[in-house]
């Protein structure tokens, strides 16, 4: 099975893929609502709205992994992303990204290195996944990598097409 085929819930319990969710590219971020980092959600809508016409797709995965940081149910986590940060892009079930539950989607990811050549569990809320057209993860950004830096947009510039 390959990353665009394994079977995904979103938040209002849809069953689909990635290959549904992104006809392009997939910038895949586990978010959470009462993190330090929580207000990159401003930044994630930015490029959804900027890179999503070319082809980009965000895809949010609430995770309560860190922390207790997403304690809220479906409903309040939609509320919370829509009403604080216009979140229009789609979001996922909440989801184990480490550990004995993790999901296969995350066991897939969590292959792909980081810059400094290191695989293997999430650091924490926010991390980011860049996975092209084809379903193959080219980058992977720790958590404080805003979504807007240079490096990330290189990189979504990189797998679109221009």
């Amino acid at each position: 099975m390959t990353l665009t085929e394994i079977p995904l819930t979103t938040l209002d319990g849809r069953s689909t893929t990635l290959a549904e969710l992104a006809d392009g590219a997939a910038l895949i971020v586990n978010v959470a609502s009462k993190c330090g980092l929580t207000p990159q959600y401003t930044a994630l809508e930015q490029l959804a709205k900027d890179y999503g016409g070319r082809g980009l797709t965000v895809v949010g995965v609430p995770c309560n992994q860190f922390m207790g940081q997403e304690p809220g149910s479906a409903e309040e986590i939609q509320t919370f992303c829509s009403t604080n940060y216009g979140v229009t892009f789609p979001l996922l079930e909440k989801t184990d990204v480490n550990g004995a539950d993790r999901h296969p989607l995350y066991a897939e990811l969590t292959k792909a290195v980081d810059d400094g050549g290191e695989a293997g569990d999430v650091q924490w809320n926010f991390e980011k996944f860049l996975v092209a057209p084809g379903g193959n993860v080219v980058k992977r950004f720790r958590p404080r990598t805003e979504p807007g830096a240079p490096e990330v947009i290189a990189a979504i510039e990189d797998v679109l097409p221009r």
